[in-house]
């Protein structure tokens, strides 16, 4: 009996234990890319710290920085945001003319397909005014949910990056005393990497920006500025960040003309070209080399396990994974 209870309380408690972790799974990502955001940022403290700054100084200098940028950024993205919004509400009375003209293209587009009539009979469907609430409200519920997740990480970030030394210190502890000198080597140059490897990503994402920006000045697709900055946004995630800012920035070249969204779309084939073969290798020359196999398998392990979040941390993960496996796991298999 005693053993059948010991293994029924003890199969309870695993199932506890990942139901619960299922259920807090959401709140362990916005922990993870926060702790991610620390270590990405720390070789920046660090910087301000051997100059003679206190390390909260350090990271207050740090984060206002972050803040400047991503203010920044949204200064250049709203008000051409809010214009085209009010130019769509403006021209609405227009297009409600125009379905009721038979002789307009819109008109006869109407006659043909029928698409006010389509539409009331999906809003019926849903439920009419109520199911109208229900999206209303649904969309309410996610602009929530981002701007909490954003406080959460912002937060914890901000936490993580002023106690770092002390989290480290506390986490070490748990490693026998003997074997505590080598764990703390392996696990500061995992760090060392990470961050350098963030620098080097956030250098091929400024150029990827700058690029973008010239290349809507000169061609005269608007937004240029705010397309930029969403282009090195973009570019931080690996492999599948700058094409999307491509077929972004493509699009919006549509309303130049054709033959400009035609060239755009070149344009970004040819720079992920150089991008891939020439930048990043310079730009990470001073980090740790990764495999392409490996940056591939990595990134979409991520992606599918965490979303955008995953293919952020999936080669810096990588990465650690290489280093521990070359200083415990290859050496202990090669001495026997």
């Amino acid at each position: 009996m005693r053993v059948g209870f010991a293994l029924g309380l003890g199969a309870s408690l695993a199932w506890l234990a990942v139901q619960t972790v299922l259920r807090i799974s959401s709140m362990l990502t916005l922990i993870l890319l926060a702790a991610f955001i620390a270590i990405s940022l720390e070789p920046l403290v660090v910087w301000f710290t051997r100059r003679g700054l206190r390390r909260g100084w350090a990271v207050a200098i740090v984060l206002t920085g972050f803040v400047v940028v991503l203010g920044g950024f949204l200064a250049l993205v709203i008000p051409p945001v809010t214009k085209e919004i009010s130019s769509l509400v403006d021209a609405v009375p227009g297009w409600l003319e125009q379905l009721h003209d038979h002789q307009s293209t819109v008109g006869r587009l109407e006659d043909r397909f029928h698409v006010v009539e389509k539409a009331k009979e999906q809003i019926g469907s849903g439920g009419g005014a109520s199911g109208l609430a229900g999206g209303v409200l649904g969309a309410g519920q996610k602009v929530l949910s981002t701007v909490t997740s954003s406080a959460i990480v912002i937060t914890v970030t901000l936490y993580c990056m002023v106690a770092l030394p002390a989290i480290k210190e506390f986490c070490y502890r748990f490693v026998a005393a003997g074997r505590r000198e080598r764990v703390e080597g392996v696990a500061e140059e995992i760090m060392n990497r990470i961050g350098k490897f963030m620098l080097g990503n956030l250098v091929t994402s400024g150029i990827a920006g700058v690029a973008t920006f010239g290349w809507c000045e000169a061609t005269g697709v608007p937004y240029a500025a705010a397309l930029g900055i969403f282009t090195a946004l973009m570019d931080l995630i690996p492999i599948v960040g700058s094409t999307i800012a491509g077929v972004v920035v493509s699009l919006v070249a549509l309303s130049v003309s054709l033959p400009i969204a035609i060239a755009t779309a070149v344009f970004y084939i040819v720079f992920r070209v150089a991008e891939d073969y020439l930048i990043v290798p310079r730009a990470m020359k001073f980090a740790v080399d990764v495999h392409p196999l490996v940056t591939v398998v990595a990134v979409l392990v991520g992606g599918a396990l965490l979303g955008v979040i995953g293919a952020l941390v999936a080669i810096p993960a990588a990465v650690a994974v290489g280093l521990i496996l070359d200083e415990f796991v290859f050496p202990q298999k090669e001495a026997n």
